[in-house]
């Protein structure tokens, strides 16, 4: 019998699931947010170039890692780079995480900065 992790295949489903219904453009590109157990990672991207706009991540931060205060820094940079651009519209896509936690500190720190989703 295969080894799987059942929390996996189902993160993946859903995934799979949001990504039908959600594309990012140039006027209002997706912003992705995954997490990992250490870092938070935020990337604005324009699906119809295949293109990332902007990144930000938590590693870059000098003593922050996966907390809610990482993800409040890494929402404000996010927030800030796509304002260099003018992008005032994102889609915010969560990863096929719950909008609780890390998730949810990033994208109020972001919409403080003027994102609208």
């Amino acid at each position: 019998m295969a080894n799987t992790n059942i929390k996996r295949v189902m993160l993946k489903k859903r995934v799979v699931r949001i990504r039908k219904h959600m594309r990012g453009v140039p006027e209002r590109p997706r912003l992705r947010v995954t997490r990992s157990t250490k870092h938070i990672y935020a990337q604005l991207i324009d699906d119809a170039t295949g293109h990332t706009l902007a990144a930000a991540s938590s590693r870059t931060l000098p003593g922050y890692g996966g907390n809610i205060e990482a993800a409040k820094q890494v929402g404000k940079e996010i927030g800030e780079k796509a304002k260099d651009l003018s992008i005032m519209q994102v889609c915010f896509d969560r990863g096929g995480r719950l909008y609780h936690g890390r998730i949810k500190a990033l994208a109020d720190a972001a919409r403080e900065t003027g994102l609208q989703f």
